[in-house]
């Protein structure tokens, strides 16, 4: 099915998150292929379907078909999505045990075909789920990606934007380490163009400190409240997972937030963790080691260690 010269995506998991990427990818015209992968082969069939009749309306001619792990053999990039969903009031720490049983038998089935190009994970916890992907696959670190981060930072830039009135897209903000209840923001790095945001605060008297930490515990419940409502988030991460994926494609050499392995910076090593970082056609090429303060440093040694005392525990009897 696979044909030469071009950009070939197979995605293993068709649920809410898979199916948000596909349509998300669909209309942006990201890829060339995609092959949509899924223990349940009527539903895939019937995705592929719905999707493959839209395609005049989209603004590139993507093959679109439900296929098998053998299809992994010829594509650039897989995205993995699929595993246990989060259940309301569950964390996505209280995933761990199940789902990387679940990625390490994904992982090797896409790696005995063949498999040689960059791979990206959103299912969660995806920091820890990233790490599984990463030992079981065998790829270089530069190589396996989880989408950490991104999402969390889209909407803290999405928040900031609103309280500032000032458009997202030139908020220059990060939301840092895990994808969950132990991130943070470095406040002292967020810039409003190239201004500093508390500059900012400082001489305004419609803005204030204490508002920021308001924003930070939105961002940090957003899938929380999500999830109340209407039992699932998908639609941010299958554009943040879009976002990645053009970034690869493109060679952009972007900064975003991506669960990477870390083997020094911020000052561990051995976790995938969230953090700014270079991407582009063969990967990630470097982190961006921000300038933390004692206090920030502080929330990240205490986020990538609870990261680690999870995966001692629920994560490396299975690997």
């Amino acid at each position: 099915m696979f044909t030469k010269n071009v950009r070939r995506v197979a995605l293993i998991g068709t649920g809410f998150v898979g199916m948000s990427f596909a349509y998300s990818l669909m209309n942006q015209g990201g890829a060339d292929e995609l092959v949509l992968i899924d223990l349940d082969v009527r539903k895939t069939e019937g995705e592929a379907m719905d999707l493959n009749h839209g395609v005049a309306f989209a603004p590139s001619n993507m093959k679109v078909w439900a296929g098998t792990y053998a299809d992994c053999q010829y594509a650039d990039i897989v995205v993995i999505t699929a595993g246990a969903a989060q259940a309301p009031g569950e964390t996505r720490l209280d995933l761990t045990a199940k789902n990387t049983k679940i990625m390490k038998s994904i992982v090797e089935q896409i790696m005995a075909n063949g498999f040689n190009g960059i791979m990206v994970v959103a299912s969660n916890p995806v920091d820890i789920l990233s790490y599984v992907a990463w030992k079981a696959s065998g790829l270089d670190k530069s190589r396996v990606i989880g989408t950490g981060t991104s999402l969390d930072t889209a909407r803290l830039r999405y928040m900031i934007g609103q309280y500032i009135d000032i458009d997202s897209r030139n908020i220059h903000a990060y939301m840092m380490a895990e994808h969950g209840d132990s991130s943070f923001v470095p406040w002292t790095n967020v810039y409003v163009g190239s201004k500093p945001l508390l500059q900012m605060i400082d001489e305004s008297e419609q803005l204030h400190m204490e508002d920021l930490q308001g924003i930070y515990e939105s961002v940090r419940d957003a899938a929380y409240e999500i999830i109340e409502r209407k039992k699932a988030t998908y639609y941010g991460i299958g554009m943040a997972l879009t976002r990645i994926v053009k970034a690869i494609f493109n060679d952009e050499n972007s900064i975003l937030t991506l669960s990477t392995y870390l083997d020094g910076e911020y000052g561990h090593s051995d976790v995938y963790i969230g953090v700014p970082a270079v991407i582009n056609r063969l990967g990630i090429r470097e982190i961006i080691t921000l300038d933390l303060n004692e206090v920030d440093q502080a929330k990240f040694d205490k986020s990538a260690n609870t990261l680690k005392e999870t995966m001692n525990d629920a994560v490396h009897p299975y690997l």
